[in-house]
């Protein structure tokens, strides 16, 4: 394994070469994943050659973290502060690993008065697999809660191509039709904008795509899943998408956002989203 200090963009990251032969590249703004190339080589996360590196601005693509709040859902601004922060890197022993943290200051305050620790531990255990684990810790004297995602962007060649299986039965609330239902659909395949908030299944998701298969698993601290992608027209509004971006990318989620997560005075909780890509692990599941 070796990590060092990179640029991207101008922007400080740190990348991983893990001893599997997987790479990742972690920016310090935003405590971003920007890329996970796996072991065999194929870049799994989409970035958009249009996205914004000014250490402001949320980037567009890879794992944004989005805490501690979803969306529009609440006061703060879009998807929380913690995206658009500067991390720090942490000191850890674990071997193919980054960990990167974001703790309360002046500035989060005026937004959300709480105390708290965030430790993003991005971890590689065996090759062609990425396990990202978000560590969510109360550090104040008062109750709080958040609602939180692990916003993946999953790179495609072509969405027309791909499908999501395992969603068939799960509770879902269609964003861009405002409606509840229960998904009937084996598979989920993608064209015009698809926005989606599922209760998150028991057994792991698989995308299938015509060069191989990627199995999402998260935790159960993570009880929904959001499947996204923009489609053509929302894609060609987006200032930081190219106009075909909407063609390569398919985002699911691990996330907590229909009952917020609640945290009394020094306890924490662990969520995470694992991707693997190893042909075996999703051959098998159909």
């Amino acid at each position: 394994m070796s990590l060092r200090e990179i640029t991207v963009h101008g922007q400080p990251a740190i990348e991983l070469l893990a001893a599997t032969g997987d790479q990742v590249t972690v920016a310090l703004h935003g405590g971003h994943v920007l890329s996970w190339r796996s072991a065999d080589g194929t870049e799994r996360l989409y970035l958009s050659p249009r996205a914004v590196f000014d250490s402001h601005a949320a980037i567009r693509g890879g794992v944004p973290v989005c805490f501690p709040q979803f969306n529009q859902r609440g006061p703060l601004v879009k998807h929380g502060f913690a995206r658009n922060l500067p991390w720090q890197v942490l000191p850890d022993a674990a071997p193919d690993t980054v960990v990167v943290g974001l703790t309360d200051s002046d500035q989060t305050r005026a937004a959300w008065p709480q105390r708290f620790a965030l430790r993003l531990s991005v971890h590689v255990p065996e090759a062609n697999v990425l396990r990202i684990e978000l560590q969510v810790h109360n550090t104040g004297t008062t109750p709080w809660s958040f609602t939180v995602a692990l916003h993946s962007y999953l790179q495609v060649d072509d969405l027309a191509d791909v499908h999501l299986r395992g969603l068939q039965g799960a509770a879902r609330w269609d964003a861009v039709r405002d409606e509840h239902s229960t998904e009937s659909r084996e598979a989920l395949r993608f064209g015009d904008e698809f926005d989606s908030v599922y209760a998150a299944p028991v057994h792991p998701l698989v995308l299938h795509t015509p060069t191989g298969d990627l199995q999402i698993s998260s935790s159960s601290s993570c009880p929904e899943t959001v499947v996204w992608n923009p489609g053509p027209e929302l894609c060609a509004r987006l200032a930081d998408m190219p106009a075909d971006g909407w063609r390569h990318m398919l985002c699911v989620e691990a996330a907590a956002i229909d009952t917020p997560v609640e945290l009394a005075p020094g306890t924490e909780v662990r969520l995470w989203q694992q991707l693997d890509a190893r042909p075996s692990s999703s051959s098998s599941i159909s």
